[in-house]
């Protein structure tokens, strides 16, 4: 699965723009902070029987 790395440039370059389609106080943006994490699924192998 691909990451939603528009969203992210978008949230990183407009930190109030996720708080205003939240509905919540544009002040709390000042506080929050943007990060990437990288979450590794779960592999699937078949072990030799």
């Amino acid at each position: 699965m691909r990451t939603d790395t528009i969203f992210y440039q978008l949230f990183l370059t407009f930190h109030s723009l996720l708080f205003e389609l939240l509905g919540e106080p544009i002040e709390n943006a000042d506080d929050y902070q943007f990060i990437s994490a990288e979450i590794k699924e779960k592999a699937f192998r078949n072990l030799p029987n």
